[in-house]
């Protein structure tokens, strides 16, 4: 079974693109909501991310997440301690999902897969493409935040073009190719190379 990668930098539209390859029947796994149960039910990961952190991280067992975010994008080195803290323990769960799956091929959906080192794991990586202005308006508009936290947000990511370089594949979600006839293309093709 091929695993393929789905990447792209914030706003790109990965979850769209990995819906669409749900409904093709494909299964998909998304690190980014993996990542965000684990840091709230995974007992080693909870213990780590308070000693980092310390016991504001939690309230009422639940994961501080708005105390959290103020620390990592303020500290990039903070923001570097909880992605080594995460990241291990996202792929074990990764891995462990998809010893189960049995399609042709599987997609892992991560916002960080070329710098979490999980791209190493897949045959091919597909990077989903769109303009930086449309990606800030996106994420304004769906989390709430200014022009600035999104930019200071992107800044904390791998280049977009050198992401993209990185990539087998293109889809282009820039609102001006259709992005189904994209998926349904590499859909094909993946099915053809397994």
């Amino acid at each position: 079974m091929l695993k393929i990668g789905l990447t792209g930098g914030i706003g790109s539209g990965k979850s769209t693109v990995a819906a669409i390859f749900e409904v093709l029947g494909i299964p998909v796994y998304y690190a980014d909501a993996a990542a965000k149960k684990l840091m709230q039910e995974d007992v080693g990961l909870i213990a780590g991310i308070k000693e980092l952190f310390g016991e504001n991280s939690y309230v009422n067992g639940m994961l501080n997440r708005t105390y959290i975010s103020g620390e990592v994008f303020s500290q990039p080195d903070k923001l570097n301690k909880l992605n080594a803290l995460v990241h291990p323990v996202t792929i074990a769960d990764a891995e462990k999902w998809i010893s189960t799956q049995s399609a042709s091929y599987l997609i892992k959906e991560a916002a960080i897969l070329f710098e979490s080192g999980s791209h190493i794991q897949m045959d091919y990586v597909i990077g989903v493409y769109s303009p930086l202005e449309l990606r800030i308006e996106r994420v304004m508009q769906r989390d709430k935040i200014s022009k600035e936290q999104v930019i200071s947000r992107i800044n904390q990511q791998m280049d977009e073009d050198e992401k993209m370089r990185r990539c087998d594949f293109l889809v282009y979600n820039d609102e001006k190719k259709l992005l189904i006839p994209q998926v349904l293309e590499l859909h094909d093709k993946l099915i053809k190379v397994n």
